[in-house]
């Protein structure tokens, strides 16, 4: 059983070409207890204040449960052939001691018209007639043999592929309309609809004139008059088996019974409601006065699109009808405008049907669209700006509700290339996009060049697709590396299916070249939007670069070999050597001084020309090379990365000046102390007097005798 299942289920994902929503068959029970009367009045006479004297008023009455059920059926069926004229199908089938077929799934036969003349051939239900020869059962059979017959839309697609004729669908929808007795009235009716199924594919795998049933839908809609108690519960959607699903309504004859119609057509053609409010029209008694009215239009749901996207239904005027099982979305009526020819940015348009096609508003809505006016409607705001979303106009006798782009006012100019839903974007890649679609375009190839062993052209051009779209960024400032010619050659290689050994070196040859760029310090093309100031500093805009590279290269890493080379190049070239950072921390540190010196530019006058001294040192230590190695003594070199040890007076002044140094002795200073480690210090510099070595300084400790500066002993 599990196997058939399964296998059941596979072969129903392959059939999708048709849904249930293409074949719909009603059957209505004609039987004797379906002319008890449904016990709602209806009043005749209405115009009481005007009757005369003496007349006796006419009696109210009620209408029949046949009645009830044939008028909601065929405003079901017209709402369904208003919107889909064409590819929805209804079979309509009455049901007492044998079935009788009113249509066939012919689409000349296809309209109320055709439908309510067979209706009046076959007249109210004889209550005189035995009950115990009529059954409901007749119709039900003939519906599921209605199902397997091939529409005109179903053999066009069986004859299209040919061979593959197995892959054409064939599902529907039973709606019938009875007066059930129990609920396990109910379920011998579904299993005797299961049985027919099995009975009916079994003969349809035997001819290619009938087409076996994947999927059924039965909706039973039991019917009892008012004031009575229901003798069915209701239940949601059951599945009775894998061609078979059931649900069961129990509902009031009447204006209940209308209700429940109406909102199973919207659930079974995907429609939605619209309520068009503040229409203007004059009375038909007093010409001179004019009133609003409402008119509800039902129609595909995808109208409503834009709302349920951005979640503006509360918006858009969402109100629930009175029973509370359907929404409806009120729309605003706007002045129509006499230009019929001007155009408007529409996204969509789809047929409407009033719902309550008999009212003298809807009457007069319609009459005045096919009349070939125009009416843009707007969203109901408590404040804020008018927003037209919608717009309801004819075309060839039939009326459609546009849908306008809501986003920017229909006054406007239509928006450039350049500008997106969610606003004034300026810097979309356009130029790259067009390249992108080129790179990209499809061409027809011939069955004979194709070659059997590999992928067909279409999943080669999928696959492609898909690899140039992995990483792709849109706008121009959330990008970097794509904004750079020096990447150009790793971009374009990277998402190639595979590289050769070539491909590879210009890869690494890219990366290179990116790594000398960051030696250099070279600026790159950082976006300064959203951000404040001159942007992220530059050793932070060669990280963003290189982690967006990283990204780019990661999605195809996992190709080939070679695309994980290339990827394993980016992963050693961003580990640098400690020198290299102890560099970059460096060069941080001196942008840090300068970006503070610049903060703090008003300043004392004193204060500034320190900063400007501390600055030079800064561009002194840079452009030296020989004060990168510094000797204590002959034999003891310092590390190359080490920086100087400066003393304290190398930068301060003498103890003599004061004030701010000049420039002049603070290269003075530097200097000397810079000699003065290159070597060790001349004894007799190290140990003179003012300037001046004193020469034979042991000579007096030996002849007891003073020496002075010419030379000369004295006593």
């Amino acid at each position: 059983m599990n196997n058939s299942m399964s296998a059941h289920t596979s072969d129903f994902c392959k059939m999708k070409m048709f849904s249930v929503a293409h074949k719909t068959v009603f059957v209505v029970d004609h039987c004797p207890y379906m002319a008890e009367s449904s016990r709602q009045q209806v009043e005749c006479d209405v115009l009481t204040k005007s009757r005369a004297q003496g007349v006796i008023p006419l009696a109210p009455v009620s209408k029949s449960l046949w009645t009830c059920a044939v008028e909601c059926s065929m405003e079901y069926c017209r709402i369904l052939y208003d919107i889909y004229p064409k590819d929805k199908l209804v079979n309509y089938i009455v049901s007492d001691s044998e079935f009788h077929i009113l249509n066939t799934w012919r689409r000349e036969d296809q309209s109320t018209h055709e439908l309510m003349a067979a209706l009046a051939a076959v007249g109210p239900p004889n209550p005189r007639e035995d009950p115990e020869c009529c059954s409901i059962l007749h119709g039900l059979v003939a519906a599921v043999e209605s199902l397997c017959k091939i529409t005109e839309l179903q053999h066009e697609k069986r004859t299209a592929l040919m061979d593959t004729a197995e892959r054409v669908a064939n599902r529907g929808r039973i709606i019938c309309l009875t007066n059930a007795k129990s609920d396990t009235h109910v379920r011998m009716l579904e299993d005797c609809i299961q049985e027919t199924i099995l009975d009916q594919n079994k003969l349809a795998a035997c001819s290619d004139r009938l087409m076996a049933i994947q999927q059924c839908e039965l909706v039973l809609v039991h019917i009892f008059p008012q004031g009575e108690d229901t003798l069915v519960s209701d239940r949601l959607k059951k599945e009775i088996s894998p061609l078979l699903t059931s649900e069961v309504h129990s509902v009031r004859a009447g204006r209940h019974l209308a209700s429940k119609l109406n909102i199973l057509v919207q659930q079974h053609f995907d429609l939605a409601s619209t309520t068009i409010t503040n229409i203007p029209m004059k009375e038909e008694q007093h010409a001179n006065t004019s009133a609003n009215y409402d008119v509800e239009l039902l129609h595909h749901k995808d109208a409503h699109l834009e709302f349920f996207k951005s979640g503006d239904l509360h918006m858009a005027g969402t109100s629930t009808r009175e029973n509370g099982l359907k929404e409806t979305i009120t729309l605003k009526w706007c002045t129509p405008r006499t230009n019929s020819i001007e155009l408007h940015y529409c996204t969509g348009a789809y047929r409407i049907s009033p719902t309550d096609v008999n009212s003298r508003p809807s009457s007069c809505l319609t009459n005045f669209l096919l009349n070939g006016r125009s009416v843009l409607l707007e969203q109901p705001r408590k404040s804020g700006s008018k927003v037209i979303s919608h717009m309801l106009s004819s075309h060839g006798g039939e009326i459609f509700l546009h849908v306008l782009n809501s986003n920017r006012s229909t006054l406007e100019d239509p928006p450039s290339i350049s500008e997106g839903c969610g606003g004034r974007v300026t810097d979309y890649r356009i130029t790259d996009f067009g390249e992108f679609m080129r790179e990209n375009r499809l061409t027809p190839v011939s069955e004979s060049s194709h070659n059997p062993s590999g992928k067909l052209p279409v999943e080669r051009a999928k696959a492609q697709l898909e690899r140039h779209t992995r990483y792709w960024p849109m706008i121009i400032s959330q990008t970097t590396i794509f904004n750079m010619q020096a990447v150009v050659p790793l971009a374009n290689l990277i998402v190639k299916e595979t590289l050769t050994e070539e491909d590879v070196l210009t890869c690494q040859k890219t990366i290179y070249n990116l790594v000398d760029m960051e030696r250099k310090n070279d600026p790159l093309p950082i976006s300064t939007v959203g951000s404040r100031g001159k942007g992220p500093k530059r050793d932070e805009q060669y990280r963003i670069m290189w982690n967006e590279l990283e990204t780019l290269v990661k999605t195809h890493a996992g190709a080939t070999d070679r695309h994980q080379r290339v990827l394993e190049c980016i992963t050693a070239c961003r580990s640098k050597p400690p020198e290299e950072e102890d560099r970059k921390k460096r060069g941080r540190k001196r942008e840090e001084r300068e970006d503070r010196s610049e903060k703090n530019g008003s300043k004392e006058t004193e204060d500034k020309s320190w900063q400007d001294s501390e600055r030079l040192k800064g561009l002194l230590e840079k452009e030296d090379p020989e004060s990168e190695v510094i000797k204590d003594s002959p034999d003891s070199p310092e590390p190359l990365n080490k920086k100087p040890r400066l003393m304290t007076e190398e930068v301060q002044p003498t103890e003599k000046a004061k004030g701010p140094v000049t420039l002049l002795s603070m290269w003075t200073n530097r200097i000397t102390t810079a000699n003065s480690r290159k070597h060790q210090e001349f004894f007799g510099r190290a140990s003179s007097v003012n300037s001046k070595f004193e020469l034979y300084q042991h000579l007096k400790e030996e002849n007891g005798m003073d020496v002075h500066e010419n030379g000369k002993a004295s006593r």
